[in-house]
């Protein structure tokens, strides 16, 4: 009886592989990660991570920037040519231009150095939520939601813009939905980051949003200075026109 609770127990484990060279930080997040319940799996350098990655499914990727043999974007490359899993980038520093090639890349979330191990699992657990959540369809009317020209297939992932394609990370795909399902409705900077990564560290100097709108506007070719799509009302949030 208490094997099957135990082979239960462990098939309902998220799997996260932590990509980080950093021995004292491995131990606390190690700690941290398995009294949460997690299954962790370490790799401290790239081919570490791309033989445990070939060997393995996991539910949400932890990845450092500076690596011996390289940096956690070539790895994070690799991965988004077989999958959309949700990955955490660490990063030493917060400069934007970091921020924005992680973006480029793929990415869903980051943190900067120092931090709590308790925060990063906090950030992993909003991550797990929201992707399961929106691969579900959950919380959503319809399977497709549109406004604007957008359109959004909340079961697949796919979405167009006037009938064109448009590739998107599955935290921008996110961001959309929330928009879109508050159409001509402003949202705030802090209840689009509850509802995608989780609010109990949100402050008001957080960039990660508007780095994130920035990036959809490039992607749908949408201009600062005049949007025709995502719309900044200042001191509000943003918005998409009904």
């Amino acid at each position: 009886m208490m094997a099957g609770r135990n082979r239960e127990r462990n098939r309902s484990m998220s799997k996260i592989l932590l990509l980080e060279d950093d021995l004292s930080l491995i131990n606390g997040l190690s700690f941290a990660f398995k009294k949460q319940g997690f299954e962790l799996n370490i790799a401290r350098t790239l081919k570490e991570a791309d033989a445990l990655w070939a060997d393995g499914r996991y539910d949400l990727l932890v990845l450092d920037v500076s690596l011996p043999d390289g940096t956690g974007f070539e790895f994070c490359k690799r991965v988004r040519q077989v999958s959309k899993v949700p990955i955490i980038f660490l990063t030493a520093s917060d400069e934007e231009t970091s921020i924005i090639m992680g973006l480029d890349i793929g990415r869903d979330d980051y943190i900067t150095k120092p931090f709590r191990p308790l925060e990063l699992v906090a950030r992993v657990k909003a991550q797990l939520r929201r992707y399961k959540h929106y691969n579900s369809g959950s919380g959503m009317t319809d399977d497709i939601i549109s406004c604007s020209g957008l359109s959004l297939n909340v079961k697949t992932h796919e979405c167009t813009l006037n009938e064109r394609p448009l590739t998107l990370t599955p935290t921008e795909f996110s961001i959309l939905c929330i928009l879109c399902s508050h159409k001509g409705n402003v949202v705030s900077a802090e209840e689009l980051f509850h509802q995608v990564w989780g609010d109990e560290y949100f402050n008001k100097s957080n960039n990660t949003i508007t780095v994130h709108i920035r990036h959809l506007r490039e992607k749908m070719g949408d201009s600062f200075e005049e949007p025709k799509y995502i719309k900044t009302v200042w001191g509000c949030g943003y918005k998409i026109e009904a």
